[in-house]
């Protein structure tokens, strides 16, 4: 029997290799054993078991192949929501540098006094920083959200901060569509252990869907955050146009859409996200107008 170069004489193995069948054709043997030995501890054999492995390793091929496939289409699904909002997004930028400028030319001013007012130059060159600070935070906002090929990253996560970064993302959008936002989170909830951008992205995803519904009338859309026995629930309730009934499920399913520029991924992918970690995602219609959206995710590790 053949054994890999690593593997020390005398040991127990357990390794895969790859064969090459004469019709070009690949499988995967899995071999697995231990030595037996004399009573002078030498090595007379080795007893083990060959396995052929070429469905299992290809059932794992294609599931990373899924995976990959998901996680390319959940990054196209983030462009394209930075695509509808551009011009917010160049809006939002737009006031830290104007207030940063404003502030610069106050502070030359205050410095070509005679005497120069070192105390309000002082005061402007703060307001300068906190406005640079500002404008980077958003900047590493976006660069986080939109970049590609980087794996999912599980660490502890503040569900309230997470809706207190989108709706400051989101609030210029709102405005422009005459949409109020409001939130009604729940204080010192535990925190949940998952890809905050990921996270990011389906709050986002429902964020724009309820602004989406009540563009053309005035409206308001509200975050709620609570905890359940099962772990938190977030809530996104808008009082746009509403959702049949008998959508309510059939809204999850990929290229479903109402939108006429909609790619019917959207919800599809935020279900995805939230049951790889462990929740559920779900719809309902809401008593008078509009409809919310619900999500559960388990509180494993309490902060």
């Amino acid at each position: 029997m053949a054994f890999h170069e690593r593997t020390p004489k005398g040991a127990d193995f357990d390794l895969e290799f790859r064969v090459v069948l004469p019709d070009g054709g690949i499988k995967y043997i899995r071999s697995a054993g231990h030595p037996v030995r004399n009573m002078s501890g030498e090595v007379t054999e080795y007893v083990g078991i060959s396995m052929d492995v070429t469905e299992r390793k290809r059932a794992e091929d294609e599931r990373e192949r899924l995976r990959q496939l998901e996680a390319d289409l959940a990054h196209r699904n983030r462009l394209t929501m930075l695509g509808v909002l551009a011009s917010s997004l160049a809006h939002e930028l737009n006031q830290p540098i104007a207030a940063a400028m404003t502030s610069a030319n106050a502070c030359l001013q205050w410095l070509a006094h005679n005497p120069p007012n070192l105390e309000r130059a002082r005061a402007a060159a703060m307001r300068i920083e906190n406005d640079g600070s500002r404008a980077a935070q958003i900047i590493q906002r976006l660069r986080a959200f939109y970049k590609t090929g980087r794996p999912p990253q599980r660490e502890l996560v503040d569900l309230n901060e997470v809706a207190g970064e989108m709706l400051a993302l989101l609030r210029n959008e709102a405005t422009r569509h005459s949409i109020s936002l409001h939130t009604d989170l729940a204080p010192q909830l535990p925190g949940v252990t998952a890809d905050r951008v990921q996270l990011q992205q389906v709050l986002m995803n429902l964020m724009l869907n309820g602004i989406e519904a009540m563009k053309d009338a005035e409206g308001e859309l509200t975050i709620r955050s609570r905890r359940t026995e099962d772990g938190l629930l977030i809530s996104v309730n808008d009082t746009g146009v509403g959702l049949p009934s008998e959508k309510l499920d059939q809204i999850f399913n990929a290229f479903y859409t109402t939108k006429p520029q909609g790619t019917g991924m959207g919800l599809a992918i935020s279900r995805s996200i939230i049951e790889a970690h462990g929740g559920r995602l779900w719809a309902t219609a809401n008593a008078k107008r509009g409809a919310t959206f619900h999500f559960t995710l388990p509180a494993e590790l309490q902060q």
